[in-house]
């Protein structure tokens, strides 16, 4: 875009009225701009589609939903500390369905990912869990029983994207630098 506006802005500065001679500068100078555009780097990123189909992918997904109508029950309800917790849990989980969709984790290779992800899960759990159980047995409001109910069901879900994760994460087995992933 500049390599255009300079060159536009010299051949009106140098007076031609000759037609021909201008539409030649401009032929140089498209060709002189794609040179030095095409070694500008692409910043594309690659989604993997095929998590988000996947059975991990759906229990983000049904993670993330439960804590987004767990936080509007908490809202309705005006209860601050709950609707923190449910956001954070969503946002941690967000962050990290974004980091497996965008493949970030094969780019991030300084830190076992599954592991992360395998102790989030066993930590939401627990957390969800027992904001829950305290949300259920000190309701004065509807809005807390009914997220209340919807952390027992986003307890469950972490319960099992924990147990997957287990059963694919061995800290016996070396990990493959490029993926992440053990052998």
């Amino acid at each position: 875009m500049y390599c255009n506006f300079l060159q536009l802005k010299e051949i009106a500065c140098s007076g031609s009225t000759d037609s021909e001679l201008v539409l030649l500068k401009l032929n140089n100078m498209t060709d002189d701009c794609s040179k030095t555009t095409s070694n500008i780097p692409s910043l594309t990123m690659e989604v993997d589609t095929a998590f988000l189909r996947s059975l991990r992918g759906v229990l983000k997904l049904a993670e993330m939903g439960t804590m987004f109508v767990a936080f509007v029950c908490f809202a309705v309800a005006s209860r601050p500390k709950y609707i923190a917790a449910t956001c954070m849990e969503f946002v941690i989980t967000f962050s990290l369905l974004l980091l497996y969709t965008l493949k970030l984790n094969k780019k991030l290779t300084l830190f076992f990912w599954p592991l992360i992800d395998l102790l989030n899960s066993l930590f939401a759990a627990v957390f969800i869990l027992l904001l829950s159980l305290i949300a259920v047995s000190t309701y004065t409001v509807t809005g807390t029983l009914g997220g209340g109910i919807v952390g027992f069901i986003a307890t469950g879900l972490w319960c099992v994207d924990g147990y997957m994760l287990f059963k694919r994460v061995t800290l016996n087995q070396p990990r493959t630098a490029a993926t992440g992933t053990v052998k």
